[in-house]
């Protein structure tokens, strides 16, 4: 605003406008094309597939960086409306989707409103005089990015916040399916025996937790029990003699990890090469978290160098990457993780999200935005296809109340494992079997969720991926 309003003024003394001064709101400036390798600084406004961006973090942008794939560096501004025009209207929300249509609803706006416009990019796709519309006659399994504006004699509104929806059909495009693996650990909230899980629930694999540094490149769980001899080996051989199989988590949000303390990535592999001989799992899957490794790029390059040496020694395998989100798709740490491990040619098999603890008010919706945001990525990267990208994906959630006190229910976990196999994805998890026993208004804790549920419901929902 001061900015408006200094910039007119300088005008007027420059003698740039004569007559009455012009109120600074009145000030309309035409915000200039986002561009890759550009350096912007906090406050910059930029215009993007005809929506306007505030920059809120200073960078310098790169391919697949673009403001909505961004919410970390970007956030989505009115500037520039007209007087008289209705107010912008709400984010649309995917209430369906069938082979070739998507229906949206959206918040009305106020002021006077002849109408709402669905946009795709520059495009209208659909003119309706309620808060809702379906857009049809489109592809089987495509993906498509939606805003609303709203409309009377004066114009237009600003465009609402985006939405991204997929079209069903999808099939299978190259990954191999893993059985849903609940995480598992031993070191905390009253772990039951793996093998009556399996039992009453028909869950096959589970995602021990978590390989830590015991000192310098040295792995243990948690940092401090034996890779063999002790419990969590004992629950490997448990899940093991029932059938089970097991992907082993290496890092996770906090603990002292073996990322920072491994001086190369020869040695980053050497200490993975221990736990794979040790404990012989399906999976390793490396949870790349908080400031000391996914926020540190020297971490995240050789952790990444780390597991191309890794998957060279064990092509059988499997190399999953977890990481978190906003509920728009990964932030610019995760972009960069994405970008990177194509440019060091990383043979990820899988990028799974952690689509929690990011400030959601409805867990299902934002949880398929979020992934969404994450295909995306993957396609900008890799040049992939909706149906090649769903297949290199993943879902990581956490059962009943997040730390953030966002709330999953059953029901909830129910129609995101459907919507992954639906869409083809290839892993699915979530925090924690520990937690999977009801405790109505028992609070965050390490044992139960939270929440009233059936004593290993979420398990058995995980089962049926």
């Amino acid at each position: 605003m001061f900015l408006a309003l200094a910039a007119a003024l300088a005008m007027i003394g420059a003698g740039l406008v004569t007559g009455a001064p012009v109120a600074h709101s009145a000030v309309v400036f035409a915000a200039p094309q986002w561009q890759a390798w550009t350096s912007y600084t906090a406050g910059t406004r930029v215009t993007y597939n005809g929506v306007d961006y505030e920059c809120v973090q200073s960078h310098t942008s790169q391919p697949g960086w673009e403001p909505p794939n961004v919410p970390a560096l970007w956030k989505v501004v009115s500037g520039g409306q007209n007087p008289g025009v209705p107010s912008t209207p709400g984010t649309p929300t995917v209430t369906g989707t069938t082979n070739s249509s998507i229906s949206l609803s959206w918040g009305g706006s106020s002021g006077t409103v002849t109408g709402y416009r669905v946009y795709e990019g520059g495009t209208v796709r659909a003119t309706v005089t309620g808060t809702s519309a379906s857009i049809g006659s489109l592809g089987t399994c495509t993906t498509h990015t939606y805003t609303v504006r709203a409309y009377n004699s004066a114009g237009e509104s600003a465009a609402s916040g985006q939405v991204t929806g997929t079209t069903s059909g999808c099939t299978g495009g190259g990954g191999d399916k893993m059985p849903g693996a609940p995480y598992l650990y031993m070191g905390w909230g009253n772990p039951p025996a793996p093998a009556s899980v399996m039992s009453a629930t028909g869950v096959k694999s589970f995602t021990m937790a978590f390989i830590l540094s015991s000192g310098g490149c040295t792995p243990a769980w948690d940092g401090q029990r034996p890779l063999t001899g002790g419990a969590d080996a004992q629950a490997i051989s448990a899940i093991k003699n029932a059938g089970g199989s097991v992907q082993i988590s290496f890092g996770g949000w906090q603990g002292n990890k073996l990322g920072p303390n491994c001086a190369t990535p020869a040695a980053f592999a050497g200490a993975v090469q221990q736990v794979i001989n040790a404990v012989g799992p399906a999976v390793v899957d490396f949870d790349i978290e908080n400031t000391d490794e996914f926020e540190n790029y020297t971490v995240q390059d050789r952790i990444l160098n780390g597991l191309k040496i890794v998957k060279q020694n064990n092509p059988n395998v499997k190399v999953v990457v977890t990481f978190g989100t906003t509920t728009s798709g990964p932030n610019a740490h995760g972009i960069r993780l994405i970008n990177q491990s194509k440019a060091l040619g990383v043979p990820i098999d899988n990028y799974t999200i952690m689509p929690f603890d990011f400030g959601s008010s409805n867990i299902y919706q934002d949880t398929v935005n979020a992934s969404e945001g994450l295909k995306n990525a993957l396609k900008n990267a890799f040049g992939w296809t909706d149906a090649q990208a769903y297949a290199r994906m993943g879902i990581s959630g956490m059962n009943g109340l997040s730390d953030q006190q966002e709330l999953t229910t059953p029901a909830t976990w129910t129609q995101i494992r459907d919507w992954a196999k639906a869409r083809g994805l290839t892993r699915l998890a979530y925090w924690s079997v520990n937690r999977d026993r009801s405790c109505p208004g028992g609070g965050v804790v390490s044992n139960c969720s939270g929440i009233s549920q059936g004593e290993w419901e979420f398990t058995r929902i995980t089962a049926g991926f």
